[in-house]
């Protein structure tokens, strides 16, 4: 990195810094602990005290032209759910700072901690089977909820195994769910289940959810293989297999773009042990 770009980091979370205070001060909070920053920087959020309430504080900071549709009402569409162990959203503002649009969402604050600071888990978790059997019932739960949001559609399904795989994959969905679309092991709390950051949720190929976290696992196969013990029944079908090479597909599409190199020799490994069964 250059200093010039380390230079233009650390103003943009000055600016997030900023963007977050002036929420807290919106909403009449007091902000506690240290910020968290989410994927490139585009989000921000703290613990928060209001009177004498817990609470968890978020910004997103985002180009007017991305400032819409169901990615950045997630949170807010999700607050319709209210019988799995997410976040209660409570209060919402906008607000203009040319050429961003921001948006702060002030929720009920979970228990417990995020299972890895970072998406891909690089450490061994000593998880209990209550914690996987909750997690296995919160997302057969969510699987029946009715939704018109689209966590992602087959045009993108296709296109991105064609890039990757070529025709060596079968990419047509058979069934389709509604996931919370961006299941990795920092939106998961421990040692009481938690599933945070709601922004992507809605229809997806069934077993997508456990693709995505299996592939966020693979540096430890000790937890990658609670993953498929746990959702076998789903990983092991044409469309689980499809889901597990999407969500290879999409994480190799980031580490291209400098994301988590180590993590591209074991996903490659693992999708070539799939091509084939799908």
């Amino acid at each position: 990195m250059t200093n010039a770009q380390a230079t233009a980091d650390q103003r943009h979370r000055d600016y997030l810094r900023a963007a977050l205070s002036t929420a807290a001060e919106h909403f009449g909070l007091t902000l506690s602990g240290a910020p968290v920053f989410g994927w490139h920087d585009r989000t921000i959020g703290s613990r928060a005290i209001a009177a004498d309430s817990r609470r968890w504080l978020r910004v997103t900071a985002e180009n007017y032209r991305w400032a819409s549709g169901d990615h950045w009402s997630g949170n807010a569409d999700a607050a319709a759910i209210t019988d799995l162990p997410k976040p209660r959203l409570i209060d919402v503002c906008e607000w203009d700072e040319p050429p961003d649009r921001l948006r702060a969402e002030l929720m009920t604050l979970l228990p417990g901690e995020v299972c890895s600071p970072t998406d891909e888990l690089r450490a061994r978790l000593d998880l209990p089977p209550q914690w996987w059997s909750d997690l296995r019932r919160a997302l057969d739960h969510l699987a029946r909820k009715r939704t018109s949001r689209v966590a992602v559609d087959q045009a993108t399904i296709t296109r991105r195994l064609a890039v990757f795989f070529g025709d060596a994959v079968d990419p047509i969905v058979r069934e389709w769910t509604t996931t919370h679309g961006d299941l990795h092991w920092s939106n998961l709390l421990a040692p009481q289940l938690g599933i945070v950051d709601w922004e992507s949720w809605g229809s997806a190929p069934v077993g997508l959810d456990a693709a995505t976290l299996y592939c966020h696992s693979i540096l430890v196969p000790e937890t990658a293989e609670c993953v498929r013990t746990a959702f076998a029944d789903q990983l092991d079908t044409p469309d689980g297999v499809r889901s597990q090479l999407y969500a290879a597909a999409r994480l190799l599409l980031r580490i291209e773009r400098g994301d988590h190199p180590d993590l591209a020799v074991p996903l490659h490994r693992h999708a070539l042990s799939l091509i084939g069964q799908s």
